[in-house]
């Protein structure tokens, strides 16, 4: 029961997965249409970035990183609940289960990096502005994102090595729509009590810890802003509002999940549709809405793409 290759469990059985015909059709709309929605949002932003020169910023520098993990978090999990509806079965190896396990702490932590670079980029703009180019360079940016994968590798990699060692030999069946650390412990043959501590100190601390920091952050840039502005936060609160609602909406369903001992299974399952589909497929909605740059890049293309086929 070493390692991975020990394990009797071959296959794990999603029970969330197990409903009418029905409601399975419904799930499967749903879920492609929002997986769609996704995939054609987030990639239209970093298409916008990467084409538009007025957007060559540090902060859609790290908008377009943060749409490309919202990418790669929500295909870690959607597309596989779409062939499980397909199918009779709603089963996933014990590999494959892992697998995901990793990939949607490595994308959660890539993204709580991306979220504070991106309040950090933030403060310095609204409370350095003349000094906002020289300290968001070039090199700090790619520092954030490189800085983003090493935390989210060390923080998945830290609970997995807990987690691949216990012995599985029964249980085999997750009330959920997905694999995650704190189910599976729930199915080891052995007391998991420890190990539940560990992933709650791992993942409830960084969650808790980037959530308050990400909160001190916005406070510190209103309180400068109302200082300066003799008490008129109205151009603050629109400036920070996307990032403010991106922020609650991502961090609510980690606070839940992790940090909560025992959640209901069925707010569980809601809070899985908020984190992997609802948030991801918003944030180019949010981003695009709430930001004049964007709309901007938005009509340029637009009358670029018109000349082109007048012409």
């Amino acid at each position: 029961m070493g390692g991975l290759n020990d394990s009797v469990v071959t296959e794990l059985v999603l029970l969330a997965l197990s409903c009418s015909r029905e409601k399975k059709f419904v799930l499967i709309v749903i879920c492609s249409l929002l997986y769609l929605g996704i995939i054609m949002g987030n990639l239209f932003i970093v298409f916008l970035v990467i084409a538009d020169s007025h957007l060559q910023s540090p902060m859609y520098f790290l908008l377009a990183n943060l749409s490309l993990i919202d990418v790669g978090l929500s295909s870690t999990v959607i597309p596989k609940i779409i062939t499980d509806l397909l199918n009779e079965y709603n089963v996933i190896s014990f590999q494959n289960c892992m697998t995901q396990i990793c990939l949607i702490h490595i994308m959660g932590g890539i993204e709580m990096v991306l979220l504070i670079a991106m309040a950090f980029d933030r403060c310095m703009a609204i409370c350095k502005p003349l000094h906002y180019l020289k300290i968001m360079n070039p090199k700090i940016c790619v520092s954030f994102v490189i800085t983003g994968w090493v935390t989210g590798v060390i923080h998945a990699m830290a609970q997995f090595a807990f987690v691949i060692n216990l012995p599985f030999c029964g249980p085999n069946k997750v009330d959920s729509f997905y694999c995650d650390f704190p189910k599976i412990i729930k199915l080891a043959c052995t007391d998991g009590a420890k190990y539940e501590f560990i992933v709650t100190a791992n993942s409830g601390f960084m969650t808790m810890g980037t959530f308050i920091l990400l909160i001190l952050s916005y406070a510190f840039i209103l309180i400068t802003v109302w200082k300066r502005s003799t008490g008129d936060l109205s151009k603050a609160f629109v400036t920070l509002s996307a990032h403010i609602t991106v922020v609650f909406m991502f961090f609510t369903p980690c606070i839940v999940i992790y940090v909560w001992p025992s959640p209901p299974p069925s707010l569980d399952k809601n809070l899985f549709i908020v984190d992997f589909a609802i948030t991801p497929v918003l944030n180019p909605v949010i981003y695009t809405l709430r930001n004049k740059d964007i709309r901007v890049a938005i009509k340029s293309l637009h009358k670029k793409r018109s000349y082109s086929s007048f012409c």
